[in-house]
């Protein structure tokens, strides 16, 4: 059974900093292309950043230069370094596996991870 477990977040004053995780199990992870998503209240979830098998990665225009998409494929996790957080980064943040190229989630939902910055 595939499972994809995120952690890492919490309440952070503007300008700071939070890493995320997100550990998959009952999968090939290092073959898997995989994306870091939120959704803020009242709105679609959406794509925040994404990371090829090969090491590739994509932003979404608003956490460029600030987002950072990584992956240890020994632990089978990927990270989402964030810093200089806004309060427009409020929302449940989610992991999953995506397409390659397209970027669209595959897989089954997480729990997801809430990350609250203050202003």
């Amino acid at each position: 059974q595939v499972q994809l477990v995120e952690s890492g977040g919490g309440l952070v004053q503007a300008g700071g900093s939070l890493r995320l995780s997100c550990v998959a199990s009952g999968t090939i992870f290092r073959v898997k292309a995989m994306g870091w998503f939120r959704r803020a209240p009242g709105l679609q979830r959406e794509l925040v950043a994404g990371i090829t098998s090969g090491g590739s990665t994509n932003y979404a225009d608003s956490v460029k230069g600030r987002f950072t998409i990584s992956r240890d494929n020994a632990k089978d996790t990927v990270y989402l370094q964030m810093n200089s957080l806004k309060p427009e980064d409020t929302a449940v943040y989610f992991c999953n596996f995506v397409t390659g190229g397209t970027w669209y989630p595959m897989g089954s939902w997480g729990q997801g991870t809430q990350v609250t910055v203050s202003s």
